[in-house]
């Protein structure tokens, strides 16, 4: 690979854009292709444009016209797996300067080679991965939400029932297993071991877009769900077992009642 090679041709400026697709992408077909780079994938998608396609359902494009892109999400669609209905989206515009840095948007690279287009196509992936899960969470506070308000002043939620909170604790599991699992959210790409110098780069645009942060507030809310759907089970089945008492006694007041009944009736 010639990391030197102009990929964008005299263009000094680009536009990234990241989208997150669905919960997979088949990527063993499209690294038949023409392909620049793997970990991750960066093939060709017009002339001095490109895009790189990660397995976890994100696409990063580099330098890509929206009816450019039109046509490489229909190409790349049919190897989308659970298609999202709303897909996150994150741009952020490239740079050739003197110096790496990152600012109000704009990241300045050294130069527009392969290996840093890497570096970038991860942060962007990431950072959607996190805005999707972060609105999924959003969503999931305004379910429980009820539940904490009726714990608080003692009442049962009538409509909590079993599947909705097995369903719950599902969808906690899922976003856990896919940002730690699938996504590495908080793990560093495979290049940076390769190419550690671009560790700076990663670092300045990883700050830039609050990854850590963003995570963490991610995984707090995600065991304070948790907690929550635990408590209200915990107090689903504390009713559960209080009523099944209430019949025992009931059942036995029953039988003293007839027995007490059937000794009168004899004497």
């Amino acid at each position: 690979m010639n990391t030197d090679s102009p990929l964008f041709g005299e263009t000094k400026a680009i536009q990234a854009r990241a989208l997150y697709l669905g919960e997979r992408i088949e990527t063993r077909s499209l690294e038949q292709t023409n392909r620049l780079a793997l970990s991750p994938l960066v093939i060709p998608a017009g002339e001095n444009s490109y895009m790189a396609i990660f397995r976890y359902g994100a696409v990063v494009t580099f330098n890509v016209l929206p009816l450019q892109e039109a046509t490489l999400l229909k190409y790349v669609t049919p190897f989308v797996h659970e298609p999202f209905e709303k897909i996150e989206q994150e741009t952020l515009e490239l740079r050739i300067g003197e110096r790496e840095q990152v600012e109000n948007g704009v990241a300045t690279l050294l130069s527009f080679a392969v290996e840093r287009m890497q570096i970038v196509a991860d942060i962007l992936a990431k950072s959607v991965v996190l805005a999707h899960y972060e609105s999924t969470i959003a969503s999931a506070f305004d379910s429980i939400e009820p539940m904490a308000h009726s714990m608080k002043k003692r009442k049962h939620l009538r409509t909590s029932s079993d599947a909705t909170l097995m369903q719950f604790v599902g969808d906690m599991l899922l976003i856990q297993h896919e940002m730690v699992g699938r996504v590495e959210i908080s793990e560093k790409p495979e290049l940076l071991w390769e190419m550690p110098e671009l560790s700076r780069l990663y670092g300045k645009l990883e700050d830039e877009f609050e990854l850590v942060e963003r995570h963490n507030s991610i995984e707090r809310k995600l065991m304070l769900i948790a907690r929550t759907v635990e408590t209200e089970m915990d107090i689903l089945q504390n009713q559960r077992t209080l009523r099944m008492e209430w019949y025992v006694v009931i059942l036995i007041a029953v039988e003293i009642l007839l027995s007490a009944y059937d000794i009168f009736v004899r004497h």
